[in-house]
């Protein structure tokens, strides 16, 4: 049986330098992955990858939760939050950035699923329609996108993103439900054939 990530921390804690070796392992890729999501840039999202985990090694001991993965996620949002408003603007994010081990990360395929995709008009029509769905994606206010990013992308539980930013559940529902009407208004009607 492998060890929980809280008992890695534990271990950590106590000055086993394997144990954070490996929470850095099981979760970097996806702490990379949702960085670069919400950053749309590697390079400051490897800067700030290295920067969580120098974070979460210094604060180990204030640990409380056994949501290692969330704890972590909430530690890179708010460095990257930090990041953006020392920047005085928000970097576009890019929904065909890659994800840490290189591969394109998930698009909204199940929105964007066409049975024509065989068809060369099919295809520019589909990638047309991505093309509009990051555009409104990037249109999206930060903490509506930042929500999104991490309940889509990261798959956390509405749960799990109150922990990550600091919120209640009833938070995290009410800036996915503002996402989804903005994302509502500002793409076309699939009645209209768009998607």
């Amino acid at each position: 049986m492998e060890p929980t990530d809280k008992s890695l921390m534990d271990a950590h804690c106590r000055g086993d330098s394997a144990a954070f070796a490996t929470v850095l392992r099981r979760h970097g890729p996806s702490v990379f992955a949702a960085l670069v999501r919400l950053t749309g840039d590697r390079s400051m999202a490897e800067d700030l990858l290295q920067e969580t985990f120098a974070r979460a090694h210094e604060k180990a001991r204030t640990l409380r939760t056994e949501h290692v993965r969330a704890w972590l996620l909430r530690i890179a949002t708010h460095l990257a939050m930090d990041s953006f408003r020392r920047k005085r603007r928000l970097q576009v994010v890019s929904l065909s950035a890659t994800c840490g081990d290189g591969e394109n990360c998930p698009e909204f395929s199940a929105t964007l699923a066409d049975p024509r995709v065989g068809e060369p008009s099919a295809s520019m029509e589909l990638e047309e329609k991505r093309k509009r769905v990051r555009r409104a994606i990037d249109a999206l206010p930060p903490k509506q996108r930042t929500t999104l990013v991490l309940s889509y992308y990261q798959q956390l539980s509405y749960s799990e993103v109150a922990v990550v930013l600091g919120c209640s559940a009833g938070t995290v529902k009410t800036q996915m439900f503002r996402a989804l009407k903005s994302l509502a208004q500002l793409l076309p009607s699939p009645t209209g054939g768009d998607l």
